[in-house]
């Protein structure tokens, strides 16, 4: 039996690079990637998306949306890591523990858009919740967080890397950012959420905060019942890790799960004050990026036919 064809079609950006390292060694798919001269030609690339049975597409948005338009082969499943399909109704949601049978859609999915990376944060300290009616969809939602200059292209990279650019900065000023709808859409937000991104002078990680009033929330909610509603919907996911209530957390470290594929959500409330703090720590490149590549990879090798 001939063994999965998997080709990454970009790989040479920053999630390309990160995609293509961890599928190198692997003995139980064959990896296909084009010379360097050959990558920028359009008929070489559509040839070889059309050879492959699944294509993991990490290109900008419009160039994404290109080479899906290329394919004719019926049997080619693409894994998109663009915005470009995120909201799409004919693409599946690459977020597995979205829902109980998210996975299971993504095992058997001919389209799959993994998540950006900010959302992946937002959407998993939120759905549980509004999903349980502990928060409400017309919450006025603003969300903050800060990633490493990974997370900001290819330019800033080199900036940084070269020495050029240094500190904090933060963007998405004109409040149009694309991981808006995506954002609001799997979260179940009935209103635009506030979203203010930001990137430091360190390579990767994020730290994602969501402060709430209790006063704005149904009464009776705790700080205590969002940790178990968030610990409950969570219960034996391997990449989604709640952490436990503790008065001796006293910072956040967005470099603390660099290097893994997982997320760590937390819960910081005031009680007596009225406020809480939702907080999710992961790597940009991990579970942000590449990590959920391969996580959704993995289950459509699963479920190939």
């Amino acid at each position: 039996m001939s063994k999965p064809v998997v080709f990454i079609d970009g790989d040479q950006g920053t999630t390309g690079l990160q995609i293509h390292a961890r599928l190198g060694g692997r003995q139980d798919i064959e990896l296909l990637t084009l010379p360097e001269a050959l990558r920028k030609d359009p008929a070489q690339r559509a040839e070889a998306i059309n050879s492959a049975d699944i294509a993991v597409l990490c290109l900008p948005d419009d160039a994404a949306r290109e080479a899906v338009a290329s394919i004719h082969n019926p049997a080619v499943r693409v894994i998109d890591a663009s915005s470009a399909h995120r909201v799409h109704p004919d693409w599946v949601y690459g977020l597995p523990e979205l829902s109980a049978d998210q996975a299971e859609r993504i095992a058997h999915a001919s389209r799959v858009s993994n998540p950006g990376c900010y959302p992946t944060g937002a959407i998993a300290l939120l759905r549980p919740l509004l999903q349980a009616g502990l928060v409400p969809a017309d919450y006025p939602m603003a969300i903050h967080a800060i990633s490493g200059y990974s997370g900001a292209g290819r330019a800033t990279v080199e900036r940084h890397e070269a020495g050029e650019e240094s500190g904090v900065r933060v963007y998405g000023l004109s409040l149009e950012h694309k991981h808006v709808p995506e954002i609001q859409q799997w979260a179940g937000l009935g209103t635009r959420p506030f979203f203010v991104p930001g990137y430091g002078n360190y390579r990767q990680g994020i730290v994602l905060t969501i402060p709430l009033m209790f006063r704005l929330l149904p009464a009776g909610v705790t700080t205590e019942r969002l940790q178990q509603c968030l610990e409950q919907a969570y219960q034996g996911a391997a990449h989604v890790q709640v952490a436990a209530p503790s008065s001796q957390v006293s910072q956040l470290d967005p470099e603390a799960l660099n290097g893994t594929d997982g997320v760590r959500l937390h819960v910081f409330g005031n009680d007596a004050q009225g406020q809480v703090l939702l907080a999710a720590v992961f790597d940009n490149l991990g579970k942000g990026a590449a990590g959920a590549a391969v996580q959704n990879l993995d289950l459509m090798l699963m479920g190939q036919p």
